[in-house]
């Protein structure tokens, strides 16, 4: 399928999903992250779900971060350049819900993109290599590129994988992992 496609299919599927559903398949999602050999790193990105588009909800993700004592940074989105500003979560951290319902850190410490070890993706669809598909304005993308190659990128999704996604282009960052509730698939 094509990148537009997908998004229009998983959107929908998102859509068709309840409230109760959603919040088993992210513990489930949390739970089965447990399994993966990452928790000796110090930077891990994550973003903070955007609750009207249904993403996988990270607040389990989150407790377990501080759980392990990790530095948790979070994004703030600059839709002119499709860039991303990294910020260092604390207990003064103050997020705010931008134009597109995305809760973003107002300000704090800035974290640079190179110091990021594990970034958990948000994405609407993924295939068997890898691939995947967001929202199609490219800022994953864009700050993926901007990391250490040996940075690990797991996607999370409500769903199993696509075949293959048509369309993919270099510029496009494969996940090492993607994490589903029901599996831990490695690329």
């Amino acid at each position: 399928m094509t990148k537009s496609e997908l998004r229009k299919k998983y959107k929908a599927l998102r859509k068709s999903l309840s409230l109760d559903q959603i919040d088993d398949f992210s513990l489930a999602i949390a739970n089965r992250l447990l399994q993966l050999d990452i928790w000796d790193k110090s930077f891990y990105h994550i973003f903070l779900s955007i609750e009207e588009q249904k993403e996988v909800n990270t607040e389990y993700i989150l407790n377990i971060l501080a759980g392990k004592d990790k530095n948790i940074v979070i994004s703030k989105s600059n839709f002119e350049d499709a860039s991303m500003t990294h910020f260092l979560l604390t207990d003064n951290t103050t997020i705010r819900k931008n134009d597109y319902n995305i809760p973003e850190p107002v300000d704090g410490i800035e974290i640079n993109s190179t110091q990021m070890e594990v970034v958990f993706v948000p994405l609407l669809a993924f295939d068997k290599t890898g691939n995947r598909v967001g929202y199609g304005k490219g800022f994953y993308d864009r700050f993926l590129s901007e990391c250490k190659p040996e940075t690990i990128k797991i996607g999370l999704s409500f769903f199993e994988a696509e075949e293959e996604i048509f369309e993919t282009s270099e510029k496009d960052i494969k996940l090492d992992y993607c994490v589903t509730p029901n599996r831990v698939i490695q690329f």
